[in-house]
């Protein structure tokens, strides 16, 4: 009888540990799927006299990508950022994320600059808010600006391919 409650217990750590065996550590589910993204008002990355805020970011389904000049992580996804948008013309915004102005602007001029604009976030409190724990990480937001997706982590092609790509083809409006 005394056994018993160890076994009991010895049993339970078994299920739950070999439960915990079959998740996929790389997914993060996001509190903010399906609700709207923060609000907030900043400035360009390329000129801190240019506000932009939320509103800026409405009207058509985009790629919010953060990034950093510091981040080892982001120059591997960098290629495939530029090529998405030179070659497939894919709208993505950068958030340039606990980064200063020279670097992150020299790290472009350097190695390309896929973003129709970038957002500057040297403290990160748009981070902060949008949940962002590390770079790089990308969301999409559907045209009224309502975070769909969120990868955490660099992209990759296959990611593209089969998750991201998808569901921006998903949010496009249909054609008249």
């Amino acid at each position: 009888m005394r056994f018993v409650v160890p076994l009991a217990i010895f049993i339970v750590l078994v299920v739950v540990l070999s439960l915990g065996l079959k998740l996929d550590p790389r997914y993060v589910p996001s509190p903010l799927i399906d609700k709207p993204a923060p609000e907030f008002a900043l400035t360009r990355l390329a000129d801190p006299a240019a506000p932009i805020a939320r509103a800026d970011l409405l009207g058509r389904p985009l790629l919010l990508n953060v990034w950093a000049s510091w981040c080892s992580a982001c120059r591997v996804e960098h290629p495939l950022l530029v090529d998405l948008a030179q070659r497939e013309g894919v709208e993505i915004i950068g958030l340039n994320y606990k980064d200063t102005r020279p670097e992150a602007a020299a790290w472009l001029k350097a190695h390309g600059d896929p973003y129709r604009d970038s957002i500057f976030d040297p403290k990160g409190k748009l981070g902060l808010d949008l949940g962002v724990y590390g770079v790089p990480e990308t969301f999409v937001l559907d045209a009224q600006g309502v975070i769909r997706y969120k990868q955490v982590g660099p992209m990759t092609p296959e990611i593209w391919r089969d998750e991201i790509k998808p569901l921006l083809a998903e949010l496009q409006p249909a054609a008249p």
